[in-house]
């Protein structure tokens, strides 16, 4: 390598908001590591855009949150508390995603989204929408029960072009103070899923109208001893305990900015049958200047479908 060439990839790597760890994608673990039948699952509470967060308000770490998508190779990222402008953002860091969602106020562009981002070159939209963790779960902008705020969830039916296989990716924020509404909400999302992961003819080699492999993301604001992870996972596996190899990484996912909390798991990937989880991870990437990208640690699951 030559010096100058040197002296620049030394300045790129101290530029602050880019992430230090995993700064080139990993090599797939899937079966005998085949890269073409898994694919890689991100949720990421990414923390509103808020300028009262001082050093960690969104302009400054935009690109640490863009680059820990893009440097863990990732598929589908389903994320939280993202506003417009930071979708608006993040479009523009990732132009290889795609990505699906509506604001929760308005059901278009107010208030918080839970989008989902996708690589538009592997994965193929069949249909999707949104539902609201209410009693009126199809009318915008609804809140129940003891619910603080508005509450969502986005759903969508892709088909992987390397394997022709159509799966139910679904990505939520539950409430943080309504205990009812976080149960309430667990109990629709399960009720949902039967109807959403029902197969539309075309989406399986078959014609038929089985059930599609679902995987759950999203901050559920719950911990492992809770009522409403029992109602998910009576349904659905925590892909941390479903993972073929250890879970690598810390046993939390908040840090508020400041340092991780122990024990406070409260962001989760769950799957339905017919997923394989072979890995999963909490991820503790920092920037150059050793802040965090958000108050919150992504969770990273490489999954594949079927036998």
């Amino acid at each position: 390598m030559t010096l100058p060439v040197f002296f620049l990839l030394m300045s790129l790597l101290s530029l602050p908001g880019l992430v230090l760890t995993a700064c080139s994608p990993e090599t797939p673990v899937g079966p005998e590591g085949s890269a073409s039948d898994t694919l890689r699952v991100l949720s990421f509470n990414i923390r509103y855009d808020n300028p009262e967060d001082g050093p960690d308000a969104w302009p400054h770490r935009k690109e640490a949150v863009a680059e820990m998508i893009r440097s863990r190779a990732v598929d589908v990222a389903g994320l939280q508390e993202a506003l417009k402008g930071q979708i608006d953002d993040l479009q523009v860091l990732l132009p290889e995603y795609a990505w699906l969602g509506v604001g929760r106020e308005d059901g278009m562009e107010q208030g918080e989204f839970a989008p989902i981002f996708y690589r538009r070159d592997r994965l193929d939209t069949l249909r999707w929408g949104t539902f609201w963790l209410s009693e009126m779960p199809d009318i915008p902008g609804s809140r129940s029960w003891d619910a603080a705020l508005e509450r969502i969830a986005t759903w969508v039916v892709l088909r992987d072009r390397q394997t022709s296989e159509a799966f139910l990716a679904v990505n939520t924020h539950f409430d943080h103070r309504g205990a009812e509404a976080r149960t309430r909400s667990a109990e629709l999302i399960v009720e949902r899923l039967d109807e959403l992961a029902t197969a539309q003819p075309g989406e399986q080699d078959d014609e038929g109208t089985g059930s599609l492999p679902v995987v759950l993301t999203g901050d559920f604001n719950v911990r492992e001893n809770s009522a409403p992870y029992a109602v998910l996972t009576d349904a659905l596996s925590d892909a941390l305990y479903a993972s073929e190899q250890p879970h690598e990484g810390l046993m939390s996912t908040w840090s508020g900015f400041e340092a991780i909390a122990p024990g406070h798991r409260i962001d989760y990937i769950f799957v339905g049958a017919g997923v394989r989880v072979y890995v999963h991870r909490i991820l503790d990437d920092k920037t150059a200047d050793d802040r965090f990208p958000s108050d919150h640690l992504p969770v990273l699951a490489e999954v594949g479908f079927g036998e």
